[in-house]
């Protein structure tokens, strides 16, 4: 009996050993329960594939096992290969089991995303060298395990602002791949800004000839007023956006595009200065990081020109969402507007305030005639919003907090917790940042569970995102460092069940993981190691 207890104990401390060396998995899966032993994949093996709904999937994994190893692999019909994907209905829809034993490995899930996201999982279970792009092994062991899995929240988001440097096609599918491997779902597509219009607009040509370039870039901190002098822009293409957004889907990725409006607009007036409430005023793409006084005029004119934009961009992106900005947008300009002025009296509005609240309505009004949703940063609730506009609540909680006591789905994006153009270590020593302190540490301490609402309020709060704003980010290696690892906190909080939040553990899991960061050349910040 004594030698049945010991070999029981020994058994168990050498499950949890082997658990903490091979299972380093971000996301944290839901359930992991480990096993002795491990699956070697062998040469001339075959991924099978129950259902024609998970060919994409398996072909991802057969290519990416040929491309780092000799084995050889193929993929078949059925489900009696080495690897085999089966159909579970009883499965959400981003769920997936994952079994591996010393015979084969079983991957259920009941829809081409649940089988994706348990691929990336199952890459992360293999060598490090395996989520690399060189042939440099012959042999692949797996250990083993069962794991079953389901997300947390629905949209688990990244946002990128290209609108202060243009990225191009390549950089943006890179982005999406990196997004993907952490299970990250939807991404953000920051298209116009102040400094720039990034979107092909067919029936406003000017948008691209003159909106998308600015004369220079600032240098430095904004309160160097220095200038490169150099010209910046660019553009895509309706054909490159399209591509994008195909390549995303691949990647069961959904790509939420932003056109802001009524602020963050100078560089459409630069094109279209009869939109602003100064005709007779020439224009600029803004130079200048920060918030521009030049603000759209609610006149006709300006919300049949938005509807052309608005009906182009969503014939583009099909997706239920468009994100319409509406966040910091000073009422200078129409305060002195003899014709804005004029509007809030017909219309019997309050103020400035009211005016931009119908402003938004309008636009949301349009949106959801076209069947699509409108969705904004928290700005967009003064006023009144149509049921189905979601919000985006970046100043701190408490906006979100509103909107969810309004019934209104939540994104929760506070820039404490997720503006990842903040400094991530000691601003000495890490590369030009807006400011800001925010450590991987704080990031990762998030939670959208929030004690103000109720448990039918929570429900509003559909997910988390984290924001690349990119006025000191002119290259996606910089924008990979600012983005990692906190956005792979952002991916274990929306991914992973808030039981099992526990940042040493994280941590330690990171720091092991790493090596697979590297086989994929993730260009990501060690300051978190010595913090």
């Amino acid at each position: 009996m004594k030698n049945y207890l010991l070999t029981m104990i020994w058994t168990a401390i050498s499950i949890c050993l082997h658990a903490q060396n091979n299972y380093n998995l971000i996301p944290q899966p839901n359930k992991l329960m480990p096993q002795q032993g491990v699956y070697t994949l062998k040469k001339g093996m075959t991924v099978a594939v129950g259902n024609e709904l998970f060919t994409p999937v398996a072909d991802l994994l057969t290519t990416q096992l040929n491309k780092v190893s000799t084995l050889g692999v193929s993929s078949k019909k059925g489900s009696n290969g080495g690897i085999n994907f089966i159909m579970n209905p009883s499965l959400g829809k981003e769920a997936y089991t994952l079994k591996v034993s010393s015979k084969k490995i079983d991957i259920e899930a009941s829809t081409g995303a649940g089988a994706f996201y348990a691929l990336q999982t199952l890459l992360q279970l293999m060598p490090a060298s395996t989520s690399g792009d060189q042939q440099t092994t012959a042999s692949i062991s797996v250990p083993n395990c069962t794991i079953e899995d389901a997300p947390r929240f629905g949209y688990r988001g990244l946002m990128l602002d290209v609108g202060r440097y243009f990225f191009s096609v390549a950089d943006i599918k890179r982005f999406l791949d990196v997004m993907a491997v952490y299970k990250l779902n939807t991404f953000h597509w920051h298209l116009t800004e102040d400094q720039g219009w990034r979107i092909e607009i067919k029936k406003y040509p000017l948008l691209t000839q003159i909106s998308s370039v600015r004369k220079e870039s600032m240098l430095g901190h904004y309160r160097d007023r220095k200038f490169d002098g150099k010209p910046h822009g660019g553009f895509y293409t309706q054909d490159q956006i399209r591509e994008v957004v195909a390549y995303a889907t691949s990647k069961y990725i959904n790509v939420i595009p932003e056109i802001e409006m009524p602020g963050h607009s100078q560089a459409l007036l630069a094109a279209y200065p009869q939109l602003g409430c100064n005709p007779d005023k020439i224009y600029q793409v803004a130079t200048r990081w920060g918030v521009s006084e030049d603000v759209l005029a609610p006149r006709e004119e300006t919300f049949a020109f938005l509807e052309d934009v608005l009906t182009e961009v969503m014939a583009l992106f099909p997706g239920q969402y468009i994100h319409i900005g509406g966040d910091e947008c000073p009422k200078t300009q129409w305060k002195e507007s003899r014709f804005c002025q004029n509007l809030i009296k017909q219309l019997g509005l309050k103020d400035e305030h009211e005016l931009q609240s119908y402003f938004i309505r309008r636009i949301d009004k349009f949106v959801t005639s076209k069947g699509k949703k409108l969705l904004g940063w928290d700005e967009i609730l003064e006023g009144g919003l149509s049921p189905n506009a979601m919000v985006m609540s970046w100043r701190g909680v408490q906006g979100g907090i509103e909107a969810a006591k309004q019934k209104h789905d939540v994104v929760m994006s506070p820039n404490s917790f997720f503006y990842l153009d903040y400094y991530q270590g000691d601003s000495k020593t890490e590369p030009l940042a807006i400011g800001g302190n925010l450590p991987l540490s704080k990031s990762y301490s998030f939670e959208p569970d929030l004690p103000e609402l109720t448990e039918e309020e929570t429900k509003h709060v559909v997910g988390i995102q984290a924001n690349v704003w990119t006025e000191y980010i002119n290259n996606i290696k910089y924008a990979e460092y600012m983005t990692y690892p906190r956005a792979l906190a952002l991916s274990e909080i929306a991914w992973s069940p808030k039981a099992k939040k526990d940042f040493p553990a994280f941590k330690k899991r990171l720091e092991s993981h790493l090596p697979h960061m590297d086989a994929m050349k993730i260009n990501y910040s060690k300051a978190f190691i010595t913090q």
